[in-house]
């Protein structure tokens, strides 16, 4: 099964080169990996002069097809015929050395699937054991994880999601794959992580990314991802398992990051919901006060206050421009 990498990238040449000396060492090596670059300088360029790459392709785009929507539909038109599978990484990616060779055996596994996501493995810590009663941790498959204080938050006022993890709410909201246990099985979703990512490439035939989620692209991947679970099936392979290494280079200010999530959010919520009832809207919109206030109080128990305030700012105005200019979605 002949697959092709993607990798779009922004200012993280440092970053771009450690994920590619771990792809370097998969016992499954890409038939070719595009590296589509939205960098204003030429650092990621002569990082890879320096470190050669088997079937690697470099590509500078210009400022009409920077923002990570539109780098991969760029780098989508690049694919070769020949390729069946079309995998997608972020650049601050560290893969195990079984990780495309897992990864691609779920389609032989399960021939029906048109997408699969890895599974990051550094980020939460899990231990096997029987669900309790206690409310601070979560549990799922024989796994427990520490429950965050958000959702513990949540279920106090009765807003914890109806539906299980890498699956949306009828308010939104969710649980992240982040919230599947490292139990070496294949899940079938609704979501998995664009960064983590990979898709049958027949798919692109009608479906792209949307151009909506400009720059930094939040939620970009949920998006993406319920569109093709209403002509598919798709899956999380916990035993394609990598390392999510947080690079801030490239991210937006706080700001804008507030504004994202919640007019983002809106969004993916409306890609899924056209028409959610009349609960379903006063939830999603109680859950967006929430943990906007939850955010707000951070400027007060963090020492990063500017950050807590200019974000809790962000969400308001986001929430704010929804009552006179909500986005346009594609259903």
């Amino acid at each position: 099964m002949k697959f092709t990498l993607i990798v779009c990238t922004y200012m993280r040449s440092k970053a771009l080169v450690n994920l590619l000396l771990s792809v370097s060492q998969q016992t499954l090596y890409p038939d070719e990996i595009l590296v589509i670059d939205a960098s204003t300088n030429s650092e990621t360029k002569n990082s890879l002069k320096q470190n050669k790459f088997n079937n690697l392709k470099y590509y500078k785009v210009d400022d009409a097809n920077r923002g990570l929507t539109k780098q991969r539909n760029y780098g989508i038109n690049l694919v070769s015929k020949s390729s069946e599978i079309v995998c997608f990484l972020d650049d601050d990616i560290v893969l195990t050395t079984n990780y495309f060779k897992n990864l691609l055996k779920t389609y032989s596994d399960y021939p029906k699937a048109l997408a699969v996501g890895g599974y990051i493995s550094n980020e939460v810590n899990w231990k096997q054991g029987e669900k309790t009663n206690n409310r601070s941790q979560f549990y799922f498959d024989g796994w427990l994880r520490n429950e965050p204080s958000r959702f513990q938050l949540r279920r106090k006022f009765g807003l914890h999601p109806d539906t299980p993890p890498a699956f949306l709410p009828s308010f939104a909201h969710g649980r992240s794959v982040g919230f599947l246990p490292p139990s070496g099985k294949i899940y079938k979703v609704e979501q998995i992580m664009g960064g983590v990512s990979s898709y049958k490439k027949e798919i692109f035939k009608t479906i792209k990314f949307s151009t909506y989620f400009e720059g930094y692209g939040l939620y970009e991947d949920t998006d993406f991802s319920l569109r093709i679970a209403k002509q598919g099936s798709l899956y999380v392979n916990t035993n394609a398992q990598l390392s999510h290494f947080h690079d801030n280079s490239g991210r937006p200010n706080k700001y804008k990051y507030g504004k994202m999530v919640v007019r983002n959010g809106w969004y993916v919520w409306r890609v899924k919901y056209d028409n959610p009832s009349f609960k379903s809207r006063i939830k999603w919109n109680l859950t967006v006060w929430l943990l906007t206030t939850v955010r707000f109080t951070n400027i007060f128990t963090t020492k990063q206050r500017k950050e807590a305030f200019t974000e809790t700012l962000g969400r308001v105005v986001g929430w704010l421009s929804l009552l006179f200019n909500s986005p346009k979605y594609n259903s």
